[in-house]
């Protein structure tokens, strides 16, 4: 328990932070599975489209700190190249 006045304030510091956190990587894994869905229907447009509404998000998690750069770089990377697959596959 804490017992000074700044190891309180540390303690409600860290609880806002990481509801804080919490909410925004369960906002991030949302964007994702709704473009992991979007792409396991095979339609080019709308995992194109869910892309876009994803990439900002992930990208907002990195600035606010709550995310790794390049975690999230690797992320971009790999589901660009998976959305850029699905008109190779089809056409």
């Amino acid at each position: 328990m804490a017992n000074t006045d700044s190891a309180r304030k540390r303690i409600r510091q860290t609880e806002k932070r990481t509801a804080r956190n919490k909410a925004r990587k369960s906002r991030v894994r949302t964007f994702v599975r709704k473009l992991e869905e979007a792409i396991a229907t095979g339609d080019k447009a709308v995992a194109q489209e869910a892309f876009r509404a994803a990439q900002p998000e992930m990208q907002r998690a990195v600035t606010k700190g709550t995310l790794h750069a390049n975690t999230v770089s690797r992320k971009i990377s790999r589901l660009s190249a998976r959305v850029k697959s699905l008109g190779a596959a089809q056409g």
